[in-house]
């Protein structure tokens, strides 16, 4: 059991009041029902009981449900009712007036969250009811650092006369886990763009494509692409995984270049983002970056691929 996994989401604060936030706002003491689609050690149906639910499903389909059930029963809450599956899996699932979700992931949609409340809407959430989250925005921004390029492209220092420029192209066609300081993205960031929404619950679609284009003030380098998320809880309460938001368990990604692109003021980058996730197939990312003179002409293009960046 990933019980250190779990350990890292219940110590995660930021996260934990913001969920706790919005069931606040929506839970009305001894009627309203709450239906927790992966609900880990049951913290944040337990949440739900203790802000007065009348009554709490817990769905968990992994080993940690055991956890989830001692801890139901060693905080007496009769509220709570642990169904041991996914949801999806569950046959005709009584109706709740609201359905709350934190499977999210560095990447956001990594744990299916799209297609999960697609079918929670469909078949858990009563007419009226509500979503948590309601929405989530996918950003990105020109990374113009070299540091994760170093770190990435250190297979041509090896030396002794040994080429690894293979294992190189691989580990360019890899999204990372990174942790990014507002000078090392363009404007300091603010020149990150949402390349794609989802409304949670209503679109269904978990494959994903999107576009934005940066236009280049002053000469520059791009090294990579820079992701991050933002999810609507409810209106008004939002949850950033951005450099500059309150800090979480979760970081952003990185998507390297396989080479730096060198552009001069009032040149320009177009960058489309992919992806598609399934409980089968996992998740695969790829993306494609263009560069454009002024005159709006192609200069170069570089297309990467998740799926060249793992050993089959």
């Amino acid at each position: 059991m990933r019980i250190e996994y779990h350990r890292t989401l219940i110590a995660d604060r930021v996260r934990n009041q913001a969920f706790h936030d919005a069931l606040a706002r929506v839970v009305k003491p001894g009627e309203t029902t709450v239906a927790d689609i992966g609900a880990g050690t049951g913290l944040i149906g337990l949440m739900a009981a203790k802000l007065g639910a009348r009554e709490v499903l817990l769905y968990e389909a992994a080993e940690v449900a055991c956890v989830a059930e001692a801890t139901i029963k060693r905080n007496r809450a009769r509220a709570c009712h642990l169904m041991p599956c996914h949801s999806t899996e569950m046959e005709d699932p009584p109706r709740v007036d609201v359905v709350v979700s934190e499977t999210l992931g560095n990447y956001a949609f990594e744990e299916n969250i799209i297609d999960t409340l697609a079918d929670a809407r469909l078949r858990h959430l009563k007419d009226g009811g509500v979503m948590i989250p309601a929405r989530i925005r996918q950003l990105a921004v020109p990374v113009v650092s070299d540091r994760i390029h170093r770190e990435l492209t250190a297979w041509d220092e090896v030396g002794f006369g040994i080429d690894l420029s293979d294992a190189r192209e691989m580990s360019l066609n890899n999204a990372y886990v990174r942790s990014f300081s507002a000078q090392e993205l363009l404007d300091g960031g603010r020149a990150a763009k949402v390349w794609d929404t989802v409304t949670l619950g209503s679109d269904r679609k978990s494959t994903r494509k999107g576009e934005e284009s940066w236009r280049l003030e002053a000469a520059g380098t791009v090294f990579g692409i820079a992701y991050w998320w933002e999810a609507d809880l409810i209106e008004g309460i939002t949850l950033s995984t951005a450099p500059d938001a309150p800090r979480t368990h979760w970081e952003q990604l990185y998507f390297p270049l396989r080479a730096p692109m060198r552009l001069d003021a009032g040149e320009s980058l177009l960058v489309t983002l992919r992806s598609r996730s399934s409980e089968e197939a996992g998740t695969h990312l790829a993306w494609t970056a263009v560069h454009f003179d002024r005159a709006g002409a192609s200069k170069a293009r570089q297309a990467m691929d998740l799926d060249k960046g793992w050993i089959p």
